[in-house]
């Protein structure tokens, strides 16, 4: 739960930031930005204008970040609408404060993010070249930045300024770790075996046509690049081969593996420089006759280590001052330094464990080494091809031929699939999101879609087959299904009000129960932490249930997503209570639970900021 909190409480604008800023590349393409004055827009906030393709872009990063879960698309739209116009309320009351973000803020910012570094490190070139393919000059895209920066500083400086009490923090953990005592039944969905009328069937087909159409379809034509094809291009001559692997020795080395232990002789208050060298120089002369795991409990001064012998695990270079580090990298196994002084104390170190470091000779790794070759050279390659594909597939909106001549690679086609699902390379959901988008069903272009970080297609439509009902003869059966299940699901949902009603009116679950040959099965001290194999549905429920008033049980049913009926009778509800571990985490919950006092005050300013600014969403 703390865990919740704490993800609760993080930056609204932590994916607002990439989707100002970085989606452009994500999508790679440019078509987004250009010819918006032709069109009407959806919304205004003040002077800004949003228009469709920016819903499309807000709407395609909410698809991704709820991959798998089944939202209403006209949903996801509006949130993604929403999204845009609290982002521009706050933004422009940032601008109208005098709000500005450091230049220095913003190159590091730049510098860190992934889209412009090349193994871990910043390249210019590639941020050139990433911004030349956006058409975006770099003054602009420091502006963006500059403006993300902003509004994430007014999110926390309203978030941080947030504070729990300790009232509030034991009022949490009364509600996180209260107990409840319940018993339920449940009824099970039982189909007849009787079939619907022929009438029944034809009447359900003509109220819900819409449910039993085929669905729209589209096929298109693409063109891809992949890092992988193009890398498979590059000659591999043995004269680079050679010198590449010695530059990239580092990755078919091993690194050397040494475990060291110690014995601490601290320089403290009680022992000074001169007692605590001679207390070493001592120990160093036991060993002699003595074992080192046995001397270090008994006389060293780390006594974390101390019971464990003086282990402290393998050796990182770093993590120790230079003169240990010094002598433990020269040790051989199973030798014993001579004092060594550090900002604690003298030191005697031992190695107890030594696997050399080992380099893969050329020949061994040889093949590798060409297949990382080939990869590294391809990189610029794939870059310039991905421009070159831009640009030209923007040219020339009316084909895809011209752009594949040009890169000669090939116009692959695809199978019809729908927007939900696809095969082939439609079972991407960037793919199918653009070849039903509006551009592409106009007849033009997509902008190129990154598949990853080494694929980029750009595709145009092929065929369209919009969606078309389907007779009553094709869906006679499966709509004789649905009103068996309806049937059987409406029977549960009677038969549990009635358990309900006998429940409220005093009856004993156990004699409702034993009158219907239902089984009651009992939970006690279930909290919200412990499942007890439970469906989800039916805890939910429980926890948000009015708690028993005097000895009446508090009665209620839920729907499980199998179309159960479950009824409950929920007996008891015992408060909860900061458990040992609860209060070794009391800081880090305080700290959390402020984080979330934070986020609901920010929703509540930007509420404010929002009724306060000139909005306008056109059409409705």
């Amino acid at each position: 739960m703390l865990t919740k909190i704490r993800e609760k409480a993080q930056g609204a604008f932590a994916w607002g930031i990439l989707i100002v800023i970085c989606v452009p590349f994500a999508l790679w393409g440019i078509n987004n930005y250009l010819d918006t004055g032709k069109e009407a827009p959806v919304a205004s906030v003040g002077k800004k204008d949003f228009y469709q393709r920016d819903v499309n872009k807000a709407y395609e990063q909410f698809r991704q970040s709820l991959q798998g879960l089944a939202i209403d698309e006209q949903i996801i739209k509006k949130q993604a609408l929403d999204k845009l116009i609290k982002d521009e309320v706050l933004l422009q009351y940032a601008h109208a404060e005098g709000l500005v973000a450091a230049d220095d803020t913003a190159r590091d910012f730049i510098k860190a993010l992934p889209y412009f570094q090349v193994d871990g490190k910043f390249s210019d070139k590639q941020y050139k070249t990433l911004l030349g393919s956006q058409r975006m000059s770099s003054a602009e895209f420091v502006s963006r930045i500059k403006s993300a920066i902003i509004m994430e500083q007014l999110q926390r400086s309203v978030i941080d300024s947030s504070f729990a009490t300790n009232y509030d923090v034991e009022r949490f953990f009364k509600i996180q770790n209260q107990q409840r005592d319940f018993d339920y039944v449940t009824v099970t969905v039982t189909k007849s075996l009787e079939q619907p009328k022929a009438e029944e069937i034809a009447a359900y087909y003509q109220q819900h046509q819409d449910l039993y159409r085929t669905p729209e379809q589209v096929s298109v034509e693409y063109v891809e690049l992949s890092l992988d094809a193009i890398a498979k291009t590059v000659k591999v001559a043995e004269d680079k081969l050679k010198p590449f692997y010695e530059e990239q020795k580092d990755q078919y080395t091993t690194q050397e593996r040494r475990k060291i232990s110690h014995i601490l002789f601290a320089i403290n208050d009680k022992t000074n420089d001169k007692a605590a060298l001679e207390k070493a120089l001592k120990a160093r002369k036991d060993l002699a006759s003595k074992d080192f795991v046995a001397l270090a409990k008994a006389v060293s001064d780390d006594k974390a280590t101390a019971k464990n012998g003086g282990d402290l695990g393998l050796f990182n270079v770093g993590v120790m001052e230079k003169a240990f580090e010094d002598a433990a990298s020269k040790l051989k196994l199973g030798e014993v330094s001579e004092p060594v002084k550090s900002a604690f104390g003298y030191h005697l170190i031992k190695v107890t464990e030594l696997v050399p470091g080992e380099i893969k000779p050329y020949e061994a790794v040889k093949d590798e080494v060409a297949k990382a070759y080939q990869k590294s050279q391809a990189e610029n390659a794939f870059y310039e091809a991905g421009e070159k594909l831009t640009e030209m597939s923007y040219e020339n909106p009316d084909n895809l031929q011209t752009v594949a001549e040009a890169l000669s690679t090939p116009v692959k086609k695809s199978s019809l699939f729908a927007k939900e699902k696809g095969d082939g390379i439609a079972s991407e959901e960037k793919i199918r999101t653009a070849a039903f988008s509006e551009e592409v069903l106009q007849g033009n272009n997509s902008s190129p879609i990154e598949l990853g970080t080494d694929r980029v297609v750009v595709l145009r439509l092929l065929e369209h087959k919009v969606a078309a009902r389907r007779s009553l003869d094709e869906v006679k059966q499966e709509i004789a299904d649905v009103l068996l299940t309806e049937k059987a699901k409406q029977q549960s949902i009677e038969k549990a009000k009635q358990l309900k009603s006998r429940l409220v009116a005093g009856e004993t679950i156990q004699k409702v129960a034993a009158d219907n040959k239902l089984e009651v099965k009992s939970q006690s001290g279930l909290t919200r932490n412990k499942s007890a194999g439970l469906p989800e549905q039916l805890i939910d429920v429980v926890f948000k249930a009015a708690k028993p008033v005097g000895n009446s049980p508090s009665v209620f049913i839920t729907q499980l997503s199998t179309g159960e009926q479950v009824i409950v009778s929920l007996s008891k509800v015992k408060e909860g209570a900061m458990s040992d571990d609860d209060k070794k985490q009391l800081v880090l919950a305080t700290k959390n639970i402020a984080k979330a006092f934070g986020q609901s005050e920010f929703v509540a300013v930007v509420g404010s900021l929002q009724k306060e600014a000139d909005i306008t969403v056109h059409g409705k």
